[in-house]
């Protein structure tokens, strides 16, 4: 698990977790924001588990009418343009571990077909007729709330219950600050070496800033961050300039922490939306629940209307 940056308690109870249900073969729901790296601990639970083979489906990225046949495969003929037999991704990992990303977004369809596979360990291709029997491991994840789609019926309660066997809920970033510092030092390592620009350090009010952030995207944010820093900047210590454009400096005078760049401007779109959440977490591009955390973080208030 050595890929895996951090030190801070709540990265250590995800890593127990990880460690006590690699060995067995319960069906996993990893939960978390978009970012938080789901993926790398679904990764980590199958290296320290006995499966040889990983198999990673992103069910989001996949339009809904090849899901089905991407899933669990196709027979000659199944279809116009079915001109031969195509195993699925289940059927590819037999004896593996199959990771199922934003498994929320499945459709009823294909979620009754996923129940049985996980009752049953057997699925009939599209268009066959012929039973295929496997063995996998089933690890999924999914930023949504599951509880709450089953509650408005977009997600089947049995199936809920079959994934959820074992629940490992990854931390967003804002939640394990002190691992920031770590995974920045990494980043710049990792690009700096994929960039052939050696020696790359980062200043330390920079990574002050960077710490002081909220990271709606998480690690992904962050990764991404310090990775067009190191491409674009042309000197070999990166500092504020490097990641605050001289027209987002609109915090007040005597701060310079970008945590307060970031209030300003969620200020300002709460603003343009008159503070429709819903709106605002759009324009932003980040969950509700996030948007909601930096509001209450901030103490950020609506004005009140004064009436002439």
């Amino acid at each position: 698990m050595n890929n895996i940056i951090g030190s801070s308690e709540a990265l250590k109870k995800v890593m127990e977790d990880v460690r006590a249900a690699a060995p067995t073969t319960a069906t996993i729901l990893l939960t978390g924001e978009s970012g938080t790296g789901k993926e790398l601990i679904a990764r980590a639970i199958h290296n320290h588990s006995p499966r040889e083979k990983f198999i990673a489906v992103n069910c989001s990225a996949i339009p809904e009418t090849l899901l089905e046949s991407e899933l669990f495969g196709y027979e000659k003929g199944a279809f116009t343009g079915a001109g031969h037999r195509r195993y699925g991704r289940f059927e590819l990992a037999d004896s593996g571990t199959i990771f199922l990303d934003e498994i929320g977004e499945l459709p009823p369809a294909i979620q009754v077909k996923l129940l049985r596979v996980l009752e049953e360990k057997c699925f009939e291709r599209l268009g066959g007729e012929k039973e295929i029997k496997v063995d996998v491991r089933v690890i999924t994840a999914t930023n949504r709330d599951l509880g709450a789609d089953v509650a408005a019926g977009r997600f089947r309660e049995d199936l809920f219950y079959r994934i959820n066997v074992i629940n490992i809920h990854i931390p967003p970033l804002r939640e394990r600050r002190g691992d920031i510092e770590l995974l920045i030092d990494y980043f710049i390592d990792k690009f700096a070496i994929q960039s052939s620009r050696l020696g790359m350090s980062i200043s330390a009010r920079a990574k002050t800033m960077l710490s002081n952030l909220m990271w709606p995207g998480n690690i992904r944010e962050l990764s991404n961050t310090i990775e067009r820093a190191i491409t674009l900047s042309r000197n070999h210590e990166l500092d504020l300039s490097d990641f605050v454009k001289p027209e987002q400096t609109i915090v007040t005078e005597g701060s310079m922490l970008l945590s307060d760049v970031e209030a300003a401007h969620v200020k300002k779109v709460l603003t343009m939306t008159d503070f429709n959440i819903v709106s605002t977490a759009k324009l932003l591009g980040i969950a509700r629940g996030t948007l909601y955390n930096i509001i209450k973080t901030h103490k950020i208030v609506k004005p009140r209307r004064v009436c002439a």
